[in-house]
C-alpha cells in the first residue's frame, strides 16, 4: 500500500510501529538513527515518513528540515515531548501530523491512512461499477438498473476499506478498528452479516473469504 519510514531509536517501540504497519498492508524501513533515516529516505521512494524526535544524532527536526528540501511527502511526528514550542516548531518545518507519546496504534494507523489518502497515494475511486450497480463513494449510495439500491453507510466504509487494501486479507478486527468507535460494542461475526448483504446487494463475487482469517478485496477472484 506505501512505503513508510519509521525513525525511532528505541528498538522495541519501532518493531512494534512496523509490525502493526505491516499487518496493515504497509511495507515499513525501520531507522534508529536520524542519519541513517536520511539514507534510507535517499536510498529509497518513501511515501511517508515517522520521525521520533529525540535521537542519538541528529534530532527529528533537523531530519525534517533536511527531508522537505528534497520532498513534499507527508510526515508524521511521533515523539514524547508534548510541549507547545516543539509542536510549532514542527509544524513550522511543515510536519503534516504531531502524535505524542503514549499512543494508539489504531489513532496512529487512521492518521497515516489520512495522509496517504490527502497525498493521492491511497486511491479509491469515487465510483466503483459491479456490472449494473454503481456504487457511488462520497454520495454513499448505490444505483442499479431498477433505481436506487439500499445500502447503508457502513456498508459502504467497509467496502471502501476493502478497496483501499485491494488484494490483502482483512480480519474481522482489522476492519471493526477502522470503521466503529473505540467505544463500539461490536461482535466481530457483525463483520460477517455486512460482508454477506453488501455481496448479496452488488450481486458481486470480489469479496472474497480467507477462511480463518478474513476478507479481501480482488478484481477477478
Amino acid at each position: 500500500m506505501a512505503l513508510i519510514l519509521i525513525l525511532e531509536d528505541e528498538k522495541d517501540m519501532n518493531e512494534a510501529v512496523c509490525e502493526y504497519l505491516n499487518a496493515a498492508g504497509h511495507q515499513t524501513i525501520p531507522a534508529f538513527s536520524g542519519r541513517s533515516a536520511l539514507a534510507l529516505f535517499r536510498e529509497n521512494s518513501i511515501d511517508l515518513a515517522v520521525l521520533d524526535i529525540m535521537l542519538p544524532d541528529m534530532n527529528g527536526i533537523e531530519v525534517l528540515t533536511k527531508i522537505r528540501k528534497e520532498s513534499d511527502i507527508p510526515i508524521l511526528m511521533l515523539t514524547a515531548i508534548s510541549d507547545e514550542s516543539t509542536q510549532v516548531t514542527s509544524f513550522d518545518g511543515l510536519a503534516d501530523a504531531y502524535i505524542t507519546k503514549p499512543f494508539s496504534m489504531l489513532l496512529l494507523g487512521k492518521q497515516i491512512v489520512a495522509l496517504l489518502r490527502r497525498s493521492g497515494k491511497v486511491n479509491v475511486p469515487e465510483t466503483l461499477r459491479f456490472g449494473e450497480i454503481l456504487v457511488d463513494f462520497n454520495g454513499y449510495k448505490a444505483d442499479g438498473p431498477h433505481g436506487k439500491i439500499d445500502i447503508t453507510p457502513k456498508e459502504i466504509e467497509i467496502l471502501r476499506l476493502l478497496v483501499e487494501h485491494k488484494g490483502m486479507v482483512l480480519s474481522r478486527q482489522q476492519i471493526l478498528d477502522d470503521i466503529w468507535e473505540l467505544d463500539a460494542d461490536v461482535m466481530e461475526r457483525v463483520i460477517d452479516s455486512y460482508i454477506k448483504n453488501l455481496r448479496k446487494k452488488l450481486q458481486t463475487d470480489r469479496i472474497v473469504t480467507v477462511k480463518g482469517i478474513g476478507y479481501k478485496y480482488e478484481v477477478s477472484p
